[in-house]
C-alpha cells in the first residue's frame, strides 16, 4: 500500500513544481519503509485487507462526517464493522461508512469550520497536511480539487486508516509515513502548507515554523494551528512536566508571540483566523477512542489543567511567504 501511495502521488505531480521532489518523497520512504518496526502493522493490514469491496458508492465530503453511502448487505456490513474496529483508536474523525458511524475522540468538523471561511485557494494547487493524522482533514480538502493533495504522518496505525477510509470515497489524496523532520529544509513545492496540532510538540519551535516556510513556493500560504495562552508578545508557556497530561508539550506561546516570530522570520500578511478553547464536547472518549481524553485532563470545573494550568487554547492562524 505504500507503493500506492507513492504511484498515486507520481500521477499527481506531473507537470508540477513538486515533480523535481518526487524522487525525495519516494526515496524517504522506501527507505522508512524497510527501517518500520512492524509491530501491530500485521495486524492492522488484514483488518484493511478485511475490509469489503462495496458497490454503487455515494460520497459526501460536504457534511460534518466523511460519508459513504452504497449497497451494503449484512454480511457487508458485519464485515465493514469488524475491520473498522481493529483499527481502533480513532483520534480525528467523524466518518460514516454505510450507516457505520466512527465517532472518533476529536469532532474535528468543528475545527473545520472554524477555518473554512478563510480557506486559502486550494484549486489546481500543491498541497502538503503536516502532520495529518489519519487523513480527516485530506478528504474535507480534497472537494476543492487541488492539483496534488499530500499528507504526512509517521503514526502507522494513522495511515491504515487512512486507507480504510480511501478504499470507499477514492478521493486524489495521498498519505506518506514520514515526519516533516525527514523532509529537506530547503523543499519549496507548495502552494499551500497546513500545520495543526504540530508546533507545541516541537522543542524548536522557531526551527519547525522555518522549515514550514522553506516547504512554500514564493508567495505560499500557511495554516498554522497550535495550543497558545493568553498574554503579551511576551508571553510564553514551557510546561514542567505534562500538560493536559501530555508529555511532549513545549511551547505554548501567546498569540502576540506567535505572530512575532512569524513575522520574524518573513512571513507576511499573518491573520488570526480564529482563536478559542477546546471543549469537552470537540474532544472526548467514545466507543471508537476508549481511553481517557480531555475532561479527565482537567480540574473538577475545568478551569485549569490537572497540573494547574490553563486549559487547552488553540489560534488558527494563516499568512504567506
Amino acid at each position: 500500500m505504500f507503493e500506492v501511495q507513492l504511484n498515486n502521488l507520481k500521477q499527481q505531480v506531473q507537470g508540477t513544481l513538486l515533480s523535481a521532489g518526487f524522487d525525495t518523497l519516494q526515496n524517504l520512504t522506501r527507505q522508512t519503509v524497510s527501517n518500520m518496526n512492524q509491530g501491530d502493522f500485521p495486524r492492522w493490514l488484514n483488518a484493511y485487507d478485511s475490509l469489503p469491496k462495496l458497490d454503487s458508492l455515494d460520497v459526501d465530503l460536504a457534511t460534518d462526517a466523511i460519508t459513504v453511502d452504497g449497497e451494503c448487505n449484512e454480511l457487508q456490513r458485519q464485515q465493514l464493522k469488524s475491520g473498522l474496529e481493529q483499527l481502533i483508536p480513532w483520534r480525528k474523525g467523524p466518518f460514516s461508512i454505510c450507516d457505520i458511524d466512527i465517532d472518533a475522540e476529536w469532532r474535528s468538523d468543528k475545527k473545520w469550520q472554524r477555518l473554512i471561511s478563510s480557506l486559502p485557494n486550494l484549486n489546481h494547487k500543491a498541497v502538503l497536511d503536516v502532520g495529518c493524522g489519519n487523513g480527516y482533514y485530506l478528504f474535507k480538502m480534497a472537494a476543492y480539487q487541488p492539483q496534488v493533495l499530500l499528507g504526512i504522518e509517521p503514526g502507522i496505525l494513522q495511515n491504515v486508516q487512512f486507507w480504510s477510509i480511501q478504499k470507499y470515497t477514492q478521493t486524489m489524496a495521498t498519505m506518506l509515513p514520514l515526519k516533516i523532520q525527514q523532509l529537506p529544509q530547503h523543499f519549496p513545492y507548495f502552494d499551500v502548507v497546513f500545520s495543526m496540532g504540530v508546533l507545541y510538540h516541537r522543542k524548536s519551535p522557531i526551527g519547525h515554523l522555518e522549515h514550514l516556510k522553506q516547504l512554500l513556493r514564493p508567495g505560499g500560504e500557511l495554516v498554522l494551528e497550535t495550543l497558545v495562552i493568553p498574554g503579551d508578545e511576551q508571553t510564553c508557556l514551557v510546561p514542567e512536566d505534562r500538560y493536559a497530561q501530555m508529555r511532549n508539550v513545549w511551547f505554548l506561546p501567546s498569540v502576540k508571540m506567535l505572530c512575532g516570530w512569524l513575522q520574524r522570520i518573513g512571513f507576511k500578511q499573518i491573520t488570526v483566523i480564529d482563536e478559542s478553547n477546546t471543549l469537552s464536547t470537540e474532544q472526548r472518549t467514545t466507543q471508537w477512542m476508549r481511553f481517557h481524553s480531555l475532561i479527565n485532563f482537567l480540574n473538577a470545573d475545568q478551569t485549569k489543567t490537572i497540573e494547574g494550568y490553563l486549559p487547552p487554547r488553540r489560534v488558527i492562524i494563516r499568512c504567506q511567504k
